[in-house]
């Protein structure tokens, strides 16, 4: 059976889903193809879960130290088959909700494996076959978005789901190992190794730089270098493994790393693999479309609206570099928007927040210090630490700073870093500055509640100048 849409969206993730209710909001008729469950990656084997498992070892480390606000708990311990009850719970509530909206808005799911169909006479854009057991539609598009997403790295190593992880498979793991190897200090690893640490299982990771979260600021990565080792989680930097030392013996998982000139052997009961993720971009059909590029590591080249070689063609989210589940949600509704006829503001990298939810949290958008050195700006940094902002110490979390680097010729804000409490929230504020383009002066004016934890911003970007009130 054959049907015609002016967009179809091949990929029912955060990206996906967005794009297609947008579309549809505009007036297109939109068909979204995807052959798992619509919610995608984030929703149901990485955002979400993993969130919800954070949020559960959050609570039992504030548990066990009720008593220090006056709270007597007795028998705390962890119920694990609860917590991913709990968290399932959460999955298919958001579910029913994006399948909800999607009929709401008018969107036509199919479910099925989706393929391009090369252009023909008949079909000049070409078309997508969607194939579920031994039916078959065929869409007709005027554009398609391909939103197909990513999938874990493995550099080559077996992978059986049980000794050797991704973090889909640690996400469907019915218990929790005694002991893990975490490969790789990116924001999967260091967010996996945070909560399994809460959770009672010893914690070795090892990076290949000679730093963990390579994509923040320098003091930020180290101050949660610090703040990690000070809960037990052994880093290893530098450490160069050999995927051909991964070895299982004896229930228990055994590699070998260089570090430094010394080659190193290291054993737990599970190995989880964080070295990021890979674009899906084989098996269908996108290999046919020649106008379509690719960078060195495999993504989809796209311009600000989302836009490939290829006039049919858009791509939005991980498989074009997003990385992010709120960047993709973005792109999708860039690359309607322009499909549609309108004028959006193209992506604007630099304005994306970043954010690692381990405890205590990374926040950041903008620049690093390094990085704004680097491009030339002439940079003047404003920092100040949790320990002088009155809630913080009432919620009990002191550990950290903010950071804002300006502009020193301008004042405009150029990044700004969170390590501390709720910093994944807090750091909105900052990316509102940066859409703005305030400058330091402008942050430090607005007019903050107290005791509030934002007020950390006000003082740090008086810091700026060198006038920051409590430090």
């Amino acid at each position: 059976m054959s049907h015609a849409y002016d967009v179809v969206v091949l990929g029912g993730g955060t990206g996906g889903y967005v794009a297609a209710i947008r579309g549809a909001q505009l007036g297109l008729k939109v068909a979204l193809v995807e052959r798992d469950r619509v919610g995608g990656t984030c929703l149901h084997r990485g955002c979400i879960p993993t969130k919800s498992y954070l949020r559960s070892a959050e609570l039992l480390h504030a548990m066990r130290r009720s008593t220090e606000f006056g709270i007597q708990a007795e028998g705390v311990s962890l119920d694990f088959a609860g917590v991913r009850a709990r968290t399932a719970k959460v999955v298919e509530s958001l579910h029913k909700g994006v399948q909800g909206l999607l009929r709401k808005n008018g969107v036509t799911v199919f479910h099925g494996f989706g393929a391009l169909v090369p252009p023909s006479i008949f079909s000049p854009n070409g078309l997508v076959s969607v194939t579920a057991g031994d039916r078959q539609e065929l869409l007709e598009f005027g554009k398609v978005i391909i939103a197909t997403g990513s999938q874990p790295k493995t550099l080559s190593i077996p992978v059986d789901g049980t000794y050797v992880m991704t973090s889909d498979d640690a996400l469907a793991r019915p218990d929790l190992p005694e002991s893990v190897l975490i490969l790789g200090a990116g924001p999967i690893g260091m967010e996996w190794a945070s909560l399994y640490a809460d959770f009672g299982v010893r914690v070795t990771v090892l990076e290949f730089l000679e730093r963990i979260l390579p994509a923040e600021d320098d003091e930020v990565a180290a101050e949660l270098h610090r703040l990690m080792t000070r809960r037990e989680v052994a880093i290893v930097t530098g450490a160069r493994v050999e995927p051909g030392s991964v070895r299982v013996e004896g229930g228990r998982v055994r590699l070998q790393a260089r570090v430094g000139e010394e080659v190193r052997e290291f054993t737990a009961a599970a190995l989880l693999l964080a070295v990021g993720r890979e674009p899906v971009t084989r098996g269908f059909g996108l290999e046919n479309r020649e106008q379509v590029e690719y960078d060195r590591a495999g993504f989809i080249q796209v311009d600000g609206f989302g836009r490939t070689g290829d006039p049919a063609i858009y791509a939005i989210g991980d498989v074009a570099g997003g990385g992010l589940a709120h960047v993709a949600a973005h792109q999708g509704v860039i690359a309607m928007e322009h499909i549609a006829g309108r004028s959006p503001e193209p992506f604007a990298p630099e304005r994306v927040p970043r954010c690692v939810y381990t405890r205590p949290e990374v926040a950041s958008v903008g620049y690093t210090e390094s990085q704004a050195r680097a491009l030339g700006y002439p940079v003047r940094v404003g920092k100040f630490p949790w320990r002088g902002i009155g809630k913080a110490l009432v919620e009990g979390s002191v550990d950290g700073f903010a950071k804002i680097v300006a502009d020193a010729r301008t004042g405009d804000v150029l990044g700004v870093h969170v390590i501390g409490p709720e910093a994944t929230n807090l750091i909105a504020e900052a990316g509102l500055a940066m859409l703005l383009n305030a400058t330091a002066w402008e942050v430090g004016q607005v007019l903050r509640p107290h005791p509030a934890l934002a007020e950390i911003f006000g003082e740090a970007a008086m810091a700026v100048e060198g006038r920051a009130i409590h430090l």
